[in-house]
């Protein structure tokens, strides 16, 4: 029997309105649990934001930590501009100045620099940046050169025994002899007004060209040679054109004149029975290489390699192949601030830059740690006689396109990377 129609569709009604209640259900089911995990999420990320915070915050606290530390250091012993005075031994280093980069390339700032760090005179770190430190040295010595009065000024912590705890973290061959009190805005290297090097060599460098090397601790410079030589050395005073004895400088570059005050050679000594002398020379700053070259030249001249006449000639436009010494005995011995002391050295606060009490500690390091590994050095490996008998091979008449010496620059200042002055 057919149901009625609207029985028929009241009975659709039902089924259908069943199913749809159904399937809101489950929705509502699947509505409810993703409500339980989104509060669990949210949960989830606020823990993992507040590790993050809290990790944040530790190494902030050991920021702040850090920097009260300092601010203590500061309140106690307060940031002060001073020089040290530096002596040391250059055997073995790459120069004075340190090259970032090349840290397989030792150089005596970066002794130093660490020495300076782990004394606590200066933040730890700055040590890789000390332009905040303001530091700067006076002069940038070449590779293996020594000095016994070199200066440079920076900002420190004046902590108690600051030179003792300086000293402590130095290698014997490297020591700061001396502090002094400078003016906030004073510079080692613009501040000074000349540099003084000296230079120790056999005298048979200046022994006749047929003498038998040999035999070198038989040999003694005759009185009227070493006049000769004083002579030589003499015509490079006043302010002459000194392209001819640096690396890639031009004639017309105004920076190749440099003014020279004093040049002369000592009377001879006797050092493990060979003769030796030591030739001073002052000047306002010098160029890479130029003393050695200065120094070269004159030993072509006395030996007789070369004529009197090449000194003149080297001051000239031309190009002249100017022989270069060995760096061995090279050695900074004082830098001069004639200026800044008659300014400042009597103002009350400052003193003058003069190291005369310093003078007999200056003398010892010499004696002890310079001399000594000049002439061993010169015994063992003999520089000095292997350097003479390449004087044979520069040409000293010829205008050179291209010097003996100037073939290697570009290897020369791979490995020395520092110029004198």
């Amino acid at each position: 029997m057919i149901k009625s129609p609207s029985l028929f569709s009241a009975l659709v009604i039902r089924t259908l309105t069943l199913k749809t209640i159904g399937i809101l259900d489950r929705f509502c089911c699947t509505m409810s649990e993703g409500s339980k995990d989104e509060p669990t999420a949210k949960l989830m990320k606020r823990a993992n934001e507040e590790n993050e915070d809290s990790a944040e915050r530790v190494q902030a606290a050991k920021r702040i930590k850090a920097e009260g530390v300092h601010a203590e250091d500061e309140k106690k012993y307060p940031k002060k501009k001073v020089v040290l005075l530096m002596a040391y031994s250059g055997k073995g280093y790459y120069g004075m100045q340190r090259n970032p980069g090349t840290s397989q390339f030792r150089t005596i700032e970066d002794d130093l620099v660490a020495a300076l760090v782990k004394s606590g005179c200066i933040p730890e770190n700055h040590g890789d940046e000390m332009k905040k430190m303001s530091f700067q040295r006076c002069a940038r010595t070449d590779k293996g050169v020594s000095a016994a009065g070199q200066v440079v000024s920076l900002k420190v912590w004046l902590i108690e025994d600051l030179i003792e705890k300086i000293n402590e973290h130095l290698p014997p061959q490297i020591r700061v002899l001396g502090l002094k009190r400078v003016t906030q805005g004073f510079n080692s290297k613009n501040n000074c007004d000349a540099r003084t090097y000296s230079y120790m060599l056999p005298t048979v460098a200046f022994s006749p060209k047929d003498y038998d090397t040999g035999n070198i601790a038989a040999f003694r410079l005759e009185p009227e040679t070493l006049q000769r030589v004083n002579r030589l050395f003499a015509f490079y005073k006043g302010t002459h054109n000194f392209h001819n004895y640096t690396s890639q400088k031009a004639a017309n570059d105004p920076s190749a004149r440099r003014y020279i005050t004093e040049m002369s050679c000592g009377e001879p000594f006797i050092r493990s029975n060979s003769e030796f002398a030591v030739i001073t020379v002052r000047g306002q700053s010098f160029m890479l290489h130029q003393i050695r070259k200065m120094i070269g030249l004159v030993i072509a001249v006395i030996k007789g390699y070369a004529k009197e006449e090449v000194m003149e000639r080297s001051w000239g436009q031309e190009k002249v192949d100017v022989p270069k010494a060995p760096g061995l005995g090279l050695i900074l011995e004082k830098v001069h601030f004639d200026r800044y002391s008659k300014r400042f050295g009597g103002d009350g606060l400052h003193e003058r830059l003069e190291w005369e009490r310093e003078e007999e500690a200056i003398k010892a390091f010499k004696e002890a740690h310079i001399y000594p590994t000049i002439v061993e050095t010169e015994r063992q490996e003999g520089s000095m006689v292997n350097w003479m008998s390449t004087l044979h091979i520069h040409d000293f008449e010829a205008t050179a396109t291209e010097t003996q010496d100037n073939k290697g620059h570009k290897q020369d200042n791979a490995e020395e990377g520092n110029d004198s002055d």
